[in-house]
């Protein structure tokens, strides 16, 4: 799982440019699943059958990560940029970022004042995305456009992914967590899921950062019983004031109650609980207002397809170096797994049971 997580994060690929990430999942599960497509809009669409009749389960991951798009270039050869996906501007300088050309990948940093004229700027200062600058070594811009730079490229942190301390503590550092880790467990799910009923549809999704879009393409097209989307989520177990110490790192998969987006369905939410429950697997109950994922968008899609949400709690998420622990990540594929196979022929998802 680890070397998978690394492959798949390390991938340049922010929302609306997710081509490499897309290339390296179809020929990753093409020998694992009954059929394999990819929409017009980059979305990977992959059935898996299962040997007896069964629902139809969606499960997401999506394949986007935050990023930038060059939206200027200066005559001094800056590159100013936009935003893809939400970012906090105190992660911006001095940060190493890769820029995606035609050509090729190029190393630039985000610029800033040296310490020394600190002393010189407004404490409370703190520069906004379009008013950062990218540095890519430069003098002009002829020489940007030299080396195959131009408005519209698209710009990733440039980080790779480590062992948070050594191998004893289970926990990697990168970027693009959010949600590789995700599209890691969905991977898994496919190559290794055999014994189950009915269909698993996995979905990888693209655009997510930036408003659901790839998950609402596809939930309106696929016909499902049911789906369950697989995504990071905010931990708050460190010492900042604004946190609460309700969703740790290393103590389980997150089974979502609600978010932004949605308020997971009862029957799956207690289901995942059961199961997670029989089966000794860690967990936590997550109630996040200010996170959404592509379930969101799923659950309100063909008159409206019941749906949870599985989380990998992360630390210091959409920057160069979040933090992950690897048996969430392991928490949250069993979890799934066995969510799978214990559903029957004939599950239903109802809202409530009413006598009649």
């Amino acid at each position: 799982m680890e070397k998978l997580i690394k492959e798949l994060a390390e991938l340049h690929g922010p929302s609306g440019f997710e081509q490499p990430v897309i290339e390296y999942i179809t020929k990753k599960i093409k020998g694992f699943v009954d059929e394999l497509k990819v929409d017009l809009h980059g979305n990977i669409i992959a059935r898996k059958r299962g040997a007896n009749p069964g629902p139809k389960v969606i499960v997401t991951a999506h394949m986007d990560e935050v990023g930038f798009i060059v939206r200027n270039i200066t005559e001094q050869g800056l590159l100013k940029v936009e935003s893809l996906g939400g970012h906090d501007e105190r992660n911006l300088p001095g940060q190493k970022v890769q820029v995606r050309t035609e050509r090729g990948l190029l190393t630039g940093i985000f610029g800033g004042v040296s310490a020394h004229y600190r002393k010189f700027e407004q404490e409370s200062k703190l520069k906004k995305v379009r008013e950062s600058y990218i540095d890519v070594g430069v003098n002009s811009k002829q020489e940007a456009e030299a080396l195959g730079i131009t408005i519209g490229n698209p710009v990733t942190w440039l980080s790779h992914v480590e062992l948070l301390g050594d191998e004893t503590t289970g926990r990697l550092v990168g970027k693009g967590f959010d949600d590789r880790a995700g599209c890691a467990v969905l991977i898994k799910l496919l190559e290794e899921m055999n014994d189950f009923r009915g269909e698993i549809i996995a979905v990888f999704t693209v655009q997510e950062e930036i408003g659901l879009r790839g998950a609402r393409i596809v939930a309106e097209s696929v016909k499902a019983d049911m789906a369950i989307a697989i995504d990071t989520t905010a931990a708050s177990d460190t010492l900042e004031a604004v946190l609460d110490d309700v969703l740790a790192i290393g103590k389980g998969t997150g089974i979502k109650v609600m978010d932004f987006s949605l308020i997971s369905h009862p029957s799956i939410k207690r289901r995942l609980i059961d199961v997670a429950q029989e089966h000794g697997i860690p967990f936590q109950l997550e109630v996040f207002p200010g996170i959404g994922t592509d379930g969101g968008a799923m659950h309100l899609a063909n008159n409206g397809i019941p749906t949870g949400v599985l989380s990998i709690p992360s630390r210091n998420a959409h920057s160069p170096i979040e933090v992950i622990d690897l048996n969430d990540v392991k928490a949250t594929k069993k979890l799934l797994e066995l969510f799978i196979a214990s559903l029957e022929e004939k599950a239903q998802f109802r809202f409530m049971d009413v006598t009649q």
